[in-house]
């Protein structure tokens, strides 16, 4: 009965959080479902160029937006219309400017696809190895040699079976 009670993109590393009982798997995809469930992501993206996003080694940054799915069905995209209510948030923390690489701490508010992907995007800082966002690549090919640098390295809730505290981290980092 081993089942995932969230998802993470096939190429991104790190933490998943699987329910043992079907019985008890809607409980805790309830807690993604109501944001009652603390994320924390790690990605390599490359130093922006002024004027898409705050400048390097700044206080901690929030991108609010709407995204919808794009022309291809792989890709979203943020709804450029100022009116359209946000259902995307994500807070930015720079942990480490390394050369022109920005080692940035992720904490999705919500849950959209590819919404660190979409928001770092754009801010003219797509993940490094990021073969969906800004152009779509072919499928196939070997990607050992240049993988995605984005790692799901934490996640938070308060049990809703038990009320004990979980958390999880990954013994990685990028």
């Amino acid at each position: 009965e081993l089942s995932p009670i969230h998802r993470i993109d096939r190429e991104t590393a790190g933490v998943v959080v699987f329910a043992k009982h079907r019985a008890t798997r809607h409980a805790y995809q309830q807690l993604f479902a109501q944001g009652a469930v603390h994320k924390v992501y790690e990605a390599i993206v490359p130093l922006p160029a002024a004027p898409h996003s705050p400048p390097p080694l700044m206080a901690p940054w929030v991108r609010r937006s709407r995204l919808e799915p794009a022309g291809h069905f792989m890709q979203m995209r943020e709804v450029p219309d100022v009116l359209a209510l946000p259902n995307a948030e994500t807070r930015f923390t720079v942990i480490e400017q390394r050369g022109r690489w920005l080692w940035l701490k992720l904490e999705p508010r919500t849950g959209k696809r590819h919404q660190l992907r979409v928001h770092l995007m754009a801010q003219g800082m797509p993940i490094a190895g990021d073969r969906i966002y800004p152009v779509l690549a072919p499928e196939g090919g070997d990607r050992h040699d240049d993988p995605l640098r984005l790692l799901a390295c934490e996640i938070g809730f308060a049990d809703p079976v038990t009320g004990a505290t979980r958390h999880f981290r990954s013994a990685h980092t990028l």
